[in-house]
């Protein structure tokens, strides 16, 4: 029984161990990560629309298996140079935008359906820039803006247009395309 006893503890152990390098390797990929999203949209922080970052078939994209009904765009921002906006028309096609921190995860996600007389506005900005766009806001004429606070100076939207046909694949790119994402200049 000596054996087997010494056998237990060290395959319990092994296991203990392989269990603790597991979930910490699997915790740290994020933060060892060179090629993370944010650091493969960050060439859009220029951009004043959105960029195509998925066509099936096509070279330019880093997405593991596109479909190829929706068309997807991405900006991205850093709202130390002040909120960012992003506009867009609706359509007849769906149109959807998550919004991202750069460390990773969803933060605020919508569809075309916010959207007021054909058009969708969202201002991305930090707590203290949505204090200062109230303070100077007209009382007699407020913002239609969707008003989102972001819980990090830096991150990524990505717009998805759904093509429920190939034929219209064309016009979901098109439409993500003309996604405006600026940065409005801060005041003071």
């Amino acid at each position: 029984m000596r054996g087997f006893s010494r056998f237990l503890i060290a395959t319990l152990s092994g296991l203990v161990l392989a269990v603790g390098v597991h979930i910490v390797s699997i915790l740290a990929t994020p933060h060892l990560a060179e090629q993370d999203a944010f650091a493969k949209v960050q060439s859009t922080l220029t951009a004043e629309t959105a960029q195509i970052i998925s066509a099936p078939g096509g070279e330019n994209t880093w997405m593991p298996l596109p479909d190829p009904a929706i068309a997807v765009a991405a900006c991205a921002f850093d709202l130390r140079d002040g909120p960012m906006r992003v506009s867009a028309k609706t359509g007849q096609n769906l149109l959807t935008f998550s919004f991202h921190k750069e460390s990773g995860g969803v933060f605020f996600a919508v569809t075309d359906r916010a959207a007021v007389r054909g058009e969708l506005e969202i201002v991305a900005m930090t707590a203290r820039q949505l204090d200062e766009a109230r303070a100077a806001e007209d009382e007699n004429d407020p913002s239609r803006d969707v008003r989102i606070v972001a819980p990090e100076q830096q991150g990524f939207v990505i717009v998805r247009v759904a093509a429920p046909t190939a034929s219209q694949r064309p016009q979901a790119e098109d439409a993500a395309k003309a996604v405006s994402c600026v940065t409005e200049q801060a005041e003071g």
